[in-house]
């Protein structure tokens, strides 16, 4: 056994691969690090990146279970962190600005699938036509008429109208109705995010097998999210699924603000 103060002892207590003097492994260098990022625009990127893989890996845990979303992980994380540093959402966006640079050509890749199944959508237009406008109806009227029965402010439903639309598209209604633009984004997100989450045990029990009926369905209702979910689940329920997202989003950009200035007119 070796003497304690020995040279023996010594090489014992250093730990494999550090050398005498170092500073001991504490939580002071990833302090130090945070501190770092928090000034630069690197904080929110990083934040942003690290947050979803770490929702990624609890989605992929579950056998992708669709409770177990990663955007809605994701999303608590870096609130949770936020809050825990006193950091403010502009520092933050400063650097998750560039992912979300990133949801436009995001958008524009969703073509891709859509192109490949072009002949099928072509011969569904009926259909697809039909259950466009009556899905838009329907999450219209369910959303605006449960907020006026609980007393809603006015503002508060107007925000509420394009709920169903991808967050930047309602984001841009909401200021035209004359709601908030700030408060449609956090009803745009909620709403992809339990679409996603509780889709598919509604469609299941409304018995609706088809993938191409059940994507059409979830990229309606659910936008980005929901569409993300359709292609994780299956290909031909995610190109619907992206063209119920695409085509919502742009009758509600045109037809909502439109509709509202006719009601607005009569009133």
């Amino acid at each position: 056994m070796p003497i304690p103060g020995s040279a023996s002892h010594e090489r014992r207590r250093t730990l494999p691969g550090r050398k005498r003097g170092d500073r001991p492994l504490t939580a002071q260098p990833f302090f130090e690090l945070w501190v770092y990022l928090a000034a630069t625009p690197l904080a929110g990127l990083t934040l942003t990146l690290v947050m979803y893989v770490a929702g990624w890996w609890c989605y992929a845990r579950t056998g992708m279970h669709p409770l177990a979303n990663p955007v809605l992980i994701a999303v608590a994380l870096i609130v949770t962190v936020l809050v825990a540093t006193n950091t403010s959402y502009k520092t933050y966006f400063d650097g998750a600005q560039f992912v979300h640079f990133l949801l436009g050509p995001a958008v524009v890749g969703l073509a891709v699938p859509l192109a490949r199944e072009w002949g099928s959508v072509r011969r569904l237009a009926g259909p697809i036509a039909g259950a466009l406008v009556v899905g838009s109806l329907v999450a219209l009227v369910s959303a605006v008429g449960l907020a006026k029965l609980l007393g809603a402010s006015p503002a508060t439903v107007l925000s509420l109208v394009p709920k169903s639309v991808t967050a930047p598209i309602a984001m841009g209604i909401a200021e035209k109705l004359g709601g908030l633009p700030a408060l449609a984004a956090v009803f745009a997100v909620t709403t992809g995010i339990l679409g996603a989450a509780i889709g598919k045990y509604v469609l299941d029990a409304c018995r609706i097998r088809d993938w191409r009926a059940r994507g059409f369905a979830l990229g309606l209702a659910a936008h980005g999210i929901g569409t993300a979910r359709a292609f994780q689940v299956n290909a031909e329920a995610g190109t619907y699924a992206s063209l119920a997202f695409a085509l919502h989003g742009l009758l509600a950009a045109i037809l909502f603000p439109l509709g509202y200035a006719l009601w607005s007119i009569r009133a």
